[in-house]
């Protein structure tokens, strides 16, 4: 069973994948759920923060139990493998956690574990991950970031911001809200291509797949005589036109005036409204720039995001609210203390979503299994396999394998 995260299930994954050639392999039936709330799955008439109260990690679990137990019905004798990657990873540790009567095995992906209100580490990994790709091209971002701040100072920076990044309204330096907005997108740029670098997404219909780390980094670091806000705007250019978006959108409040849409046909729907929400009542994961010396700046810290919480959703979700949210989570779920066994807690080690999970086997019991790649970014072992894999891919897909065909037998 592939468990569905934040956002519409994609019926491609039942044709392809790791776990599809598993199952062939092992002759296993294959289902995919999608998560409520998301997708096609409309359990309520809109999405007013009254109904999302229904949006939970635990209703999720529990839909995936109530499912299961029907299913059983039909195939009484059949053992359970849950697969998820992301967040869907971490619901499946949890299911194995909360219902091991159901579920035998689960295959836990890319999977966050411990629930943290400022995930400031993210973008320490990120950095790492840039640093391995080309040592030039971190010192490079910190030169672009720093002449974007000096632009900052006075009105006419904030023309040339606008003109250079392509904005889609006029540009204020002086709204921190604002400001907050721009360096997290301009950082986002590179944040988004790490996390997924060389990942075999494209079978997907991801429009970004062909970009990766090394082709932002030979952008910022191809010609040195050009500015390096220059080529921080190039890579901006370049992802606008992957993502086919016409200008750079930074606006704070037009941000959360979009989230705030509460019907099923708006864009906010798609899964930002809902996801953000289980972030700010479960999870926390914010991704500041709070940790020091990364290159991206100090402009978009945590209280950016915790303040998004209250201006989207109400006053009700202040920061107090969000760590005693934060704090169950855990005390619920484990962190990485969780007690569970017959897990494969699977694990990249350019993926910043490590920072949060399991990829040590003496953190857990000799009952799971724990595999830390190599050179591998989120949900890397997951996708189709390709003949560029790194061999450190190919082990971890066969020690998957290897361990569902042995734990299946007994």
């Amino acid at each position: 069973m592939m468990i569905g995260g934040e956002g519409e299930a994609n019926p491609i994954w039942m044709k392809y994948g790791a776990w599809i050639d598993y199952a062939e392999k092992l002759g296993a039936y294959c289902i995919q759920l999608e998560h409520r709330f998301y997708g096609k799955s409309h359990p309520t008439e809109d999405l007013s923060v009254k109904n999302l109260e229904f949006l939970t990690s635990e209703q999720a679990l529990a839909d995936l139990a109530s499912f299961t137990a029907a299913m059983k019905i039909h195939f009484p004798e059949n053992k359970w493998v849950a697969f998820g990657g992301s967040y869907p990873g971490s619901l499946a540790a949890w299911y194995r956690l909360k219902y091991p009567h159901l579920v035998d095995i689960s295959v836990s992906s890319s999977a966050p574990l411990v629930a943290q209100l400022d995930f400031k580490e993210y973008l320490g990994v990120v950095e790492a991950a840039i640093n391995r790709t080309n040592v030039g091209c971190i010192s490079q971002i910190r030169s672009a970031v720093n002449s974007l701040e000096q632009l900052l100072r006075r009105p006419l920076g904030w023309k040339m911001i606008q003109k250079k990044f392509n904005l889609c309204d006029d540009f204020h330096g002086d709204n921190r809200k604002d400001v907050a907005n721009l360096f997290e997108t301009l950082a986002g740029n590179f944040m988004d291509i790490v996390q997924y670098n060389e990942d075999n997404r494209a079978f997907e219909g991801s429009r970004t797949a062909n970009i990766s780390v090394s082709t932002l980094c030979n952008i910022m670091t191809s010609d040195a005589k050009k500015p390096a806000i220059d080529k921080y705007a190039e890579v901006n250019d370049l992802m606008l036109n992957a993502l086919e978006e016409n200008c750079t959108d930074y606006k704070y409040s037009k941000s959360v005036k979009d989230m705030q849409q509460e019907i099923w046909n708006s864009s906010a729907a798609s899964g930002g409204r809902q996801w953000t929400f289980q972030t700010c009542t479960e999870f926390g994961f914010f991704q500041s720039s709070d940790l020091d010396g990364q290159p991206f700046g100090n402009n978009f810290p945590i209280d950016f995001s915790t303040r998004e919480c209250r201006d989207v959703y109400g006053s009700k979700y202040s920061d107090e609210f969000i760590n005693k949210a934060i704090d169950w989570s855990n005390a619920n779920y484990g962190g990485k203390n969780l007690k569970v066994t017959r897990v494969i807690f699977i694990n990249g080690s350019i993926d910043p979503w490590h920072a949060l999970g399991l990829t040590n086997q003496n953190d857990t019991s000799s009952d799971n299994v724990v595999i830390f790649i190599d050179g591998t970014a989120h949900c890397a072992n997951m996708y189709p396999a390709s003949e560029n894999d790194s061999q450190e891919l190919k082990d971890a897909r066969a020690t998957i394998l290897k361990t569902l065909t042995e734990w299946l037998k007994e």
